[in-house]
């Protein structure tokens, strides 16, 4: 049997999808969980993008590996480029049209 390491699963996520949306968050963050059903709710609007959700308490390797300094943060992954990082302060409506910018060139 061959154990997967998490980090290994999640660059696998962003290889294998044209579009991933990485929220990483702490669970001592209060921001971390009134933002997590905002970024839920906004992504009902592109059905394409596939959510992960990562807490930094399960696994440390997660913030070096995706150089996270603070939480929460948001990355955007289109063809497994990162094209958006939001963190700390994320405003849904700059998001928005973050995502919809890329979205609308990918899928008209």
């Amino acid at each position: 049997m061959i154990k997967v390491s998490v980090i290994e699963s999640i660059k696998n996520l962003i290889q294998d999808n044209k579009l991933v949306l990485l929220y990483i968050y702490s669970r001592q963050c209060s921001v971390c969980h009134a933002l997590l059903p905002k970024i839920k709710f906004l992504l009902k609007k592109y059905p394409e993008i596939k959510l992960k959700v990562i807490s930094i308490d399960d696994c440390t390797e997660v913030a070096g590996e995706f150089s996270i300094f603070t939480v929460p943060t948001v990355m955007l992954y289109i063809n497994g480029k990162e094209y958006i990082r939001r963190a700390r302060f994320i405003s849904i409506e700059e998001l928005d049209k973050s995502i919809e910018r890329y979205y609308k060139i990918m899928f008209g």
